[in-house]
């Protein structure tokens, strides 16, 4: 590990949680100009047939505030890490358009790609497993643990939040490496060795269910951090039995956890209907509280989520095969429930190179 890996993070996305009293303090309310070139891209776009897959920054423009645009990606790309836009017509608009709408936004945050077998650009955050851990957790109602996703960047958009519960939680991965560095940094060399990680049965044919390689929890590349934490992914491995951990890596985990749930780390809020949010994925952990559902589908919690990638960020080789070029390769009759029943190609530990 480089000397310049033990280096405390001096950047805008270092934040603690007593820096945002309110989500009011990184909010943007949406102005009807803003509103008006939306929509107005949206007709045009439906105008020339293209679907999902088509939508990028040229098929998508949004010229008339590409300036503010590019303000709100520089705030999420190199700033704090986290925008809300608070206003998106989620009440006034057709859910077609409104997908059209986010994603074609979305897409000049970074380029859209597949959340899951199913090959979604849009993924539909809705409640189909409850609190059953085999199901993807963006599909249940269960509390999840502060983690990452598969992505440089991800959005997240209400429609309408749970009857109850469901608050959102974010905390800066860097602010948490910072706390660790002062207080335990010998347990910080096991987060930049990384772990195995589960596939949760989304791995390509003829590729092994955990990782061959070390994804590293913490990394830098060409001065540039990146943080990758789904200890769920971690655990379930060792579960089954694939990896074991040794005594300095299971505390490494564990007082990453500890820190990341502090009240002066981790922000606490509650998405309502219109709310955007756009997060560095690269570094700023999320999470959810648990949530009851309506017995009413029409009231029952729903989001929207993009996941995002910025081609050009540097990053380390095992970030980069974690993520993959186009997210999570869509396969045919696979969906987002982990059923341990596939063929399981032989795991082989690579050595990091």
């Amino acid at each position: 590990m480089p000397e310049t890996a033990m280096q405390a993070f001096n950047l805008p996305s270092a934040w603690k949680s007593t820096d945002y009293p309110t989500k009011d303090a990184f909010a943007i309310d949406l102005e009807p100009r803003h509103i008006e070139a939306l929509n107005a891209e949206v007709a045009r776009f439906k105008a020339t047939g293209g679907g999902h897959e088509d939508m990028n920054t040229k098929t998508f423009p949004l010229s008339e505030i590409a300036d503010d645009i590019a303000d709100w990606r520089d705030e999420v790309h190199t700033g704090r890490g986290m925008i809300l836009l608070r206003g998106v017509p989620v009440e006034n608009i057709d859910l077609d358009d409104l997908r059209l709408l986010y994603l074609g936004l979305g897409s000049h945050f970074g380029r859209p790609v597949s959340q899951s077998n199913m090959g979604e650009l849009v993924g539909e955050v809705v409640n189909i497993g409850d609190k059953d851990p085999k199901e993807r957790a963006y599909r249940s109602s269960r509390e999840l643990m502060l983690h990452t996703d598969r992505a440089d960047h991800i959005a997240m958009l209400c429609i309408r939040p749970a009857i109850e519960g469901g608050l959102s939680g974010y905390a800066s991965a860097l602010n948490i490496h910072n706390i660790m560095l002062e207080e335990r940094p010998d347990l910080l060399a096991h987060l930049y060795n990384g772990f195995h990680h589960h596939r949760f049965g989304e791995q390509p044919p003829g590729e092994p269910v955990v990782t061959r390689e070390r994804i590293p929890i913490f990394s830098i590349t060409d001065g540039v951090p990146s943080v990758i934490f789904i200890r769920g992914y971690i655990n379930l491995a060792v579960d089954e039995g694939h990896v074991s951990l040794s005594n300095g890596e299971l505390e490494a985990l564990n007082y990453m956890e500890a820190v990341s749930n502090r009240p002066d780390v981790r922000l606490n809020f509650l998405m309502e209907p219109g709310d955007l949010l756009f997060v560095n994925n690269c570094l700023i952990l999320h999470t959810r509280t648990e949530f009851e559902d309506s017995d009413d589908p029409a009231k029952r919690r729903h989001l929207m989520r993009l996941w995002l990638r910025e081609d050009n960020r540097p990053a380390a080789e095992g970030v980069i095969i974690h993520k993959g070029k186009a997210g999570i390769e869509k396969q045919e009759g696979k969906g987002t429930y982990y059923n341990n029943d596939a063929v399981e190609t032989a795991f082989e530990v690579r050595a990091p190179r």
